[in-house]
């Protein structure tokens, strides 16, 4: 026999004691799917036959099923489930979940039970209680599924349960095998010519019969039309739209959900009690022209329509009125009721209409939720959700998305079909809330965030608090937080030699990965600046709810300058970007710019003080006088030449130390000898750049030091082909030619800039950069060989993590996304720097 199990279930078993629960749930089931009470009565008594303890064992068994359950994972309850009270528990707790009950009754003879028992020395009570499970049981089987069990299973004696198996069984709403591309279209409402016309621009086949009806559409690049509901009432043409409809949902052509004017359609051609309202005259009459067997058809069809669909892996969810994430996948009354109907304040407005609860304004899900019921002027996008009723049956239009493009497609209502209650008006993406208004749950406590190019990101507790107190006591205003940039890997380790770091090895790593292409940049002496400078006064408080020009800051969110320099700051940059013509030519009012900004003792000058001159100055000291004593002790016969020669060594590697991070540092009056080296256009409105290679970046950069040439620097730069020995070789000369002069290293990146799964950049730094990192006498052979052991591998983790979340934060605000949703990433990317990395990776 083949018992079907949905893959999303609580499954009960039924039985008398002896009737074989346990061994039929260890033939079917895996270990970690069984919750079985006897073992539960162990955990909190050491005994699983003391019934004393079964109050406390079932407590904790509900607990373990209701976590199993959140999860969706098939959980099997073992315990005899004889009385209606204990079943009564296990339903609410599946409905609680929004996951099907499914019982299966071993309903074997008494005799068995009783000589099965009878065989354990661990059952010692007697044959009654067999019979009277017995009885229970039998009163329990013609109730089961009126208790609420959407499918029940009765195995009736030994044989029918050795020859069961359990089959699987995908749940309806189920399709994430399904992955596109789809164009999934509002509410229709009986306006059938003007679905034809969309059904034209996105490109679709209409298919025609004998009398020139509309009774099909296919698309030539096997794309499939989603409807989300609401086909019917209201409209002028009912049956045309539902022939259209259902000839391309049957061809496989679309899919449909339900939506509540279907179901209501359906109990009234049934003959129940229905409010005639809402446009459902006119679908009764116009289907009371059509015959008996149409009818019967479109009664068959709307009734077969479910509450939701998952698509694509799970990325994209198609539901009438939209559908909150814990209901994503799940089958219940609550979840349909939601899909079909969404929720209510318990509130009407001044039309008399109920007051929709904004469910998308709450949603933090990684699907794309994709809906209709309550029309909008406009389609908006809400936190990854939009509604795609656009009110064409009132007069306004109907309205598709292409995905996975996000385009949106529509066509204008041929004339108000239907008046409306309610005037159509734009959504209200933000639910009252400003897009510019952060909150502290945004970003507390752990978190899970989405990205386009790595999937989920998990942020915990701990690294979030970290975070806020960096924010809350020195970044910026969080407002102008649009980007904070990733950490940045170093190239593998140089394997022997006098050198930690070498082109050599970025190259063949690269090579390694298929990147032929990379470009090399010279890595300048300062720090890494973000600069969000703004077309004039009025674009902040517009576009980011703030007053001000813009921000220049470090990549941990701390401001360089105070308010007076910053401002003059992004005056110039205001003005170069005015004189090369990027207002623009980017079509845009502001610009994000990724950008080194010199010199570093303008960021960093009490570091270089207090911990970098502190050491060189004590080193100067105290290493000549060690070596001038040693030398007068030799000059007395005492044998300390080693000891003089390590010494003498390390007072050169201590000169050589104090020359190298001077070289950081020059002298700044205002912004006299403060330089900006911008390498990348982050993004600018509605665009994000990481996509363009870097050669156009760097002529953008260009451009800005043309125009001022006094505050921007130069980032020289090499092509290199990681397949060519010739160029490998130049790349390794230029930067050899680099650091010999005293310059840092350089950075090496894929050309083409963003490729999945690849690092932005790695830095490969010089010989003597390293020593400020490393301290003086890294380059001490044995202290090379120690260091030469430095793992990279969660500092190259971290850096695509963050990398990640960097781009996922850029595609939110080029959207147009609220503040928050940008603000989520950045805040993340900064938790994540509270992770214990060697910070001299």
């Amino acid at each position: 026999m083949d018992l079907a199990i949905p893959d999303m279930a609580l499954v009960v078993l039924i039985g008398a004691s002896g009737s074989g629960k346990s061994t039929f749930a260890r033939k079917h089931f895996a270990p970690t799917q069984v919750l079985s009470s006897d073992y539960f009565r162990g955990l909190v008594s050491d005994d699983e036959n003391d019934q004393s303890a079964s109050a406390d064992a079932f407590d904790a068994l509900h607990y373990i099923a209701g976590k199993r359950l959140s999860a969706g994972k098939v959980t099997v309850i073992d315990a005899t489930n004889v009385q209606r009270e204990p079943r009564a528990e296990l339903i609410k707790l599946a409905r609680e979940h929004h996951v099907l009950p499914v019982a299966i009754v071993l309903d074997l003879p008494e005799a068995v039970c009783v000589r099965r028992n009878a065989e354990r020395p661990d059952r010692d009570f007697g044959a009654h209680v067999v019979k009277r499970h017995r009885t229970d049981l039998r009163r329990a089987l013609g109730s089961l599924q009126r208790e609420g069990f959407r499918k029940v299973h009765v195995l009736r004696g030994e044989s029918e349960v050795d020859a069961a198996r359990i089959v699987p069984e995908r749940l309806n709403n189920d399709l994430r095998d399904q992955t596109g591309p789809f164009d999934v279209i509002g509410d229709i409402h009986g306006c059938r010519a003007e679905l034809e016309e969309l059904l034209g621009e996105l490109g679709y086949a209409i298919t025609r019969d004998d009398q020139g009806r509309a009774v099909g559409a296919r698309h030539p690049e096997g794309r499939r039309a989603v409807f989300v509901g609401d086909l019917v009432d209201r409209g002028p043409d009912t049956p045309g739209a539902l022939r259209l409809v259902m000839g391309m949902v049957e061809a496989g052509d679309a899919l449909a959900v339900c939506g509540n004017h279907e179901q209501k359609l359906v109990r009234a051609m049934r003959g129940r009690k229905v409010t005639v309202a809402h446009g459902l005259a006119e679908s009764l009459a116009q289907l009371g022209e059509e015959s008996e067997e149409y009818r019967a058809r479109v009664e068959a069809f709307c009734d077969g329509l479910i509450s939701h669909y998952r698509l694509d892996g799970g990325n994209l969810v198609v539901a009438h009125a939209g559908l909150p994430q814990a209901f994503h996948g799940r089958a219940s009354g609550r979840v349909r009721s939601f899909a079909l109907y969404g929720d209510t304040t318990g509130e009407t407005d001044e039309f008399g209409l109920p007051v929709r609860y904004p469910w998308a304004n709450e949603y933090r899900g990684r699907a794309m939720v994709l809906y209709g019921h309550t029309p909008v002027l406009d389609p908006e996008w809400v936190n990854g959700t939009m509604c795609l009723d656009t009110g064409c049956v009132f007069g306004g239009k109907l309205t598709a998305l292409r995905y996975p493009e996000r385009e949106i497609v529509s066509v204008k209502a041929h004339q108000v079909w239907y008046e409306p209650a309610r005037p159509l008006a734009p959504p209200d993406p933000f639910g009252g809330r400003e897009p510019s208004t952060l909150a502290l749950s945004d970003v507390v406590g752990r978190r899970v965030v989405d990205t386009g190019t790595m999937g989920q990101i998990s942020v915990r507790g701990e690294q979030a608090a970290s975070a806020l107190e960096v924010m809350s006591r020195f970044a910026v205003d969080p407002r102008w937080l649009l980007y904070l940039p990733p950490t940045m890997a170093p190239t593998a380790t140089r394997p022997d030699g006098d050198l930690l770091e070498h082109p050599a090895e970025a190259f063949a790593d690269f090579r390694g990965r298929g990147v032929r292409e990379v470009l090399c940049e010279e890595k300048h002496m300062g720090s890494r600046a973000v600069v969000l400078v703004t077309r004039d006064e009025s674009v902040a408080p517009a576009r980011f709810g703030i007053d001000g020009n813009g921000a220049v800051h470090t990549r941990t969110g701390r401001p360089f300058f105070d308010e007076d320099l910053t401002a003059r700051l992004l005056a110039r940059v205001r003005a170069a970007a005015t004189e090369a013509g990027l207002w623009t030519e980017l079509d845009t009012d502001w610009l994000l710019l990724d950008a080194e900004l010199m010199p570093w003792s303008a960021k960093a000058s009490a570091l270089i003080t207090n911990q970098y001159a502190a050491v060189g100055a004590a080193a100067g000291v105290a290493l000549p006088a060690a070596a001038d004593a040693l030398a007068e002790a030799a000059g007395r016969g005492v044998d300390v030449a080693d000891l003089l020669a390590r010494t003498r060594s390390r007072e050169v590697n201590a000169t050589d130390f104090r020359a190298a991070y001077r070289r950081y540092c020059w002298p700044t009056e205002g912004l006299d000898g403060v330089r900006l080296a911008p390498f990348q256009v982050l993004a600018a409105e509605g665009t994000m750049c990481h996509e363009r290679p870097h050669s156009w970046h760097l002529a953008i950069a260009d451009r800005l030091r043309a125009a001022d040439p006094d505050l921007f620097a130069e980032t020289r730069n090499l092509a290199v082909d990681t397949e060519d020995a010739g160029s490998v070789d130049a790349g390794v000369r230029w930067w050899t030619e680099l650091t010999a002069a005293g310059g840092e290293g350089m950075v090496v990146k894929p050309a083409a800039n963003h490729l999945p799964k690849t690092q932005p950049g790695v830095k490969v730094r010089g010989r003597e950069y390293l020593r400020i990192i490393y301290g003086p006498d890294y380059t001490e052979p044995a202290n090379l060989s120690r260091l030469r052991d430095r793992n990279l591998g969660h500092k190259r983790s971290l850096a695509l993590r963050e990398y990640a979340l960097g781009l996922e934060g850029l595609a939110r605000l080029t959207r147009g996304e609220p503040l928050w949703r940008v603000h989520e990433c950045v805040f993340a990317v900064l938790a994540l720097e509270s992770e214990p990395v060697d910070p001299r990776l």
